[in-house]
């Protein structure tokens, strides 16, 4: 049995951590092709249940998506409800995958049709707002998804140590900024100018944007590192759930950006 140990796996993923695939009984590829090909995680394995995961995501975000412009005019207080409700069960469900990794087979399809439901109530909701905003910010974000694979996959983009140090240091420092801004935000003190239309909150959003796309780099490493040295094949599903993580992540910065810009004609 070899235990990755000693192999440096950073990002800046709340999902994927150093310890993440460590202590589970990892076989070496070499060995572990003739003695459990079955009960192997794969590179391919784990994009298709990503695939799994989008599709039910997209198929929540379409019920969701309906409520809001069911009548002639478009209501998002209808998909309130739905949308709250998904946000909520999604980030217990989250924490839960976190925490017990060998439950994700069963929770990573329940997170993504959550997520689906919150994604879809606020899309709708910005879309009210801003026409044609919703088709901009799925358009960037698997562009950006298609973009980094393609340089990652060309050695273009590397996840070198310094590389990752960096991300996971400005990872860290953006949830912190939120965090902080959220508390104070109950108490009336939010941090200001960052949320705002102004030329900080927009170059804000757009550090944050790059941060965000700049995970997925860490998120390809990390499942690619684990997959050749023979993970357990029920991480596939983890590795699938960590990705959407920085998928919604990263929809949800990019939605706003333009929301910004578009608020300041």
């Amino acid at each position: 049995r070899q235990i990755l140990k000693g192999l440096p796996m950073r990002t800046g993923n709340p999902a994927l951590n150093d310890k993440t695939f460590e202590n589970f009984g990892v076989f070496r590829r070499d060995t572990a092709a003739e003695q459990a090909p079955s009960g192997v995680m794969t590179i391919n394995g784990t994009a298709q249940k990503t695939m799994f995961l989008l599709l039910l995501a997209l198929g929540t975000a379409c019920f969701t998506w309906s409520k809001t412009f069911a009548a002639v005019e478009a209501n998002p207080a209808a998909a309130l409800p739905w949308a709250f409700g998904g946000a909520i069960v999604g980030l217990i469900t989250a924490l839960v995958i976190c925490f017990k990794h060998t439950w994700a087979p069963t929770l990573a399809p329940v997170y993504a049709l959550a997520e689906g439901l919150f994604l879809g109530g606020v899309s709708a909701s910005f879309e009210a707002q801003y026409p044609g905003i919703v088709i901009q910010a799925v358009g960037g974000t698997f562009g950006t998804l298609a973009g980094l694979l393609l340089a990652y996959q060309s050695g273009l983009i590397r996840a070198t140590e310094n590389f990752k140090l960096g991300i996971v240091a400005a990872t860290g420092g953006i949830c912190l900024v939120y965090l902080i801004s959220m508390i104070g935000g109950f108490f009336g003190f939010p941090i200001p100018y960052i949320h705002a239309a102004g030329p900080v909150g927009i170059a804000f959003s757009l550090f944050v944007v790059v941060i965000a796309a700049l995970n997925l780099v860490l998120d390809f490493d990390f499942i690619e590192q684990a997959a050749e040295r023979g993970a357990p094949k029920y991480l596939e599903w983890y590795g699938a759930f960590a990705l959407m993580v920085t998928l919604v992540w990263l929809y949800m910065e990019i939605l706003r950006l333009p929301a910004k810009l578009r608020s300041r004609d």
